[in-house]
């Protein structure tokens, strides 16, 4: 369903639900932020084997495809905002889970059900921000959320350093966290006055054949910035820089794209968005193409900062363009289209770039993403030409 930019140019926004999905989002980000390195290191440190790790973290995928699946169903049988605190509550649980019981299964399952509730909790976030907010402040409203995400998972790996692995206090604490959030939640939807509409698995897939543009945003968003965090500190260590610039590049990655969200929301909503879009792609893709051509660290770590942020507001772009164009159920179903072709484009970026530079050397797994970037940005002038 098309948006009437004529009757939200003075539509007010609901702030309290906006403050609400911030909130649960950036626990959302945290709790994934801890849980991603903690879980491994403390079944690292039982003397748990690195596969079966590694098959303990499928249970996150598994499910998040699952909470796809169902949200149709879900949505009809209970409101969105309810879904939310009970993915909050559902994660706090799971949490609290890992600091008391120590067995394999029992982590598997919670991170089965942590991924199911995260997953709630993210993709009715984003279907409801923008019924929240009317279109004139969509882009800053949108950019602002994506650098709560990004400040949620650079925030979450440091219960590590700060509380350790052992005793499960991490785990705890970041319990309590997402309880205190559901909580404020719950307050805070006492006042709002928006919610957003049910949607069905078959809106889902209608959505692909509607938006395939959007689709392909976010697909090049998930491939280029998990060949970025998992694949480029690997490149760097094989060019011949230390663990320790390796180590630094991910937090140079990080900072400057949360920080970047705003402006890139700002511009959305000052520029044409198609504009701001194709130009964030081709500085993503110029970065990555940079890269192997420069030799001053210094300079390497500016241009993986500009490539973090210019990646990530890809994202914010089809975020702000989703409630540009889509209302209704659809802006669910397009949520939920989300969450599944970036899990499709991550599980691409980290084992293609991987695979192409154990086959080409360590320079082609950033050129062939720069050049795949490039390929995007230059069908997605075409598109819009068309």
């Amino acid at each position: 369903m098309q948006s009437n930019p004529a009757v939200e140019a003075h539509a007010a926004p609901d702030w309290p639900a906006i403050v609400a999905i911030v909130l649960g989002v950036t626990a959302f980000s945290v709790a994934q932020g801890v849980t991603y390195p903690l879980v491994s290191l403390v079944l690292a440190a039982r003397g748990v084997s690195s596969t079966m790790i590694g098959v303990n973290a499928v249970g996150f995928a598994l499910g998040l495809a699952a909470a796809t699946l169902m949200l149709g169903r879900l949505t009809q049988r209970f409101r969105a905002n309810h879904l939310i605190i009970a993915g909050l509550v559902g994660c706090s649980l799971c949490l609290a889970a890992f600091a008391v019981f120590s067995s394999t299964l029992v982590w598997f399952v919670a991170r089965f059900l942590l991924g199911f509730c995260a997953s709630l909790i993210f993709m009715l976030s984003e279907a409801w921000l923008n019924v929240a907010c009317p279109d004139r402040l969509r882009g800053r409203v949108s950019g602002f959320y994506g650098a709560s995400i990004c400040a949620g998972f650079a925030a979450g790996p440091l219960a590590i350093p700060l509380f350790g692995t052992a005793d499960g206090f991490g785990f705890a604490l970041t319990a309590v966290y997402l309880a205190l959030v559901a909580f404020a939640t719950a307050t805070l939807m006492y006042s709002t006055r928006t919610t957003p509409e049910p949607t069905s698995t078959r809106d889902i897939f209608r959505f692909f054949r509607q938006a395939p543009m959007l689709i392909a945003m976010v697909f090049a968003f998930g491939f280029a910035d998990i060949a970025a965090i998992s694949a480029m500190p690997v490149y760097f260590v094989r060019t011949g820089h230390t663990e320790a610039f390796a180590a630094i590049s991910v937090t140079v990655l990080a900072l400057p794209t949360a920080v970047a969200q705003p402006f890139i929301g700002y511009a959305l909503d000052r520029l044409p968005r198609h504009r701001v879009a194709v130009g964030t792609a081709a500085v993503a893709a110029l970065s990555y193409l940079a890269i192997p051509f420069l030799d001053a660290p210094a300079l390497i770590l500016v241009a993986f900062a500009m490539l973090g942020a210019a990646t990530f507001s890809l994202y914010t772009c089809a975020l702000t363009m989703l409630g540009e164009r889509f209302r209704g159920g659809m802006l669910v179903a397009g949520s939920a289209a989300y969450a599944l072709i970036y899990a499709i484009g991550s599980g691409a970026g980290s084992s293609l770039t991987g695979a192409i530079m154990e086959i080409g050397g360590p320079d082609a797994g950033p050129l062939s993403v720069g050049a795949a970037l490039a390929v995007f940005t230059a069908a997605f002038l075409l598109a819009r030409r068309r």
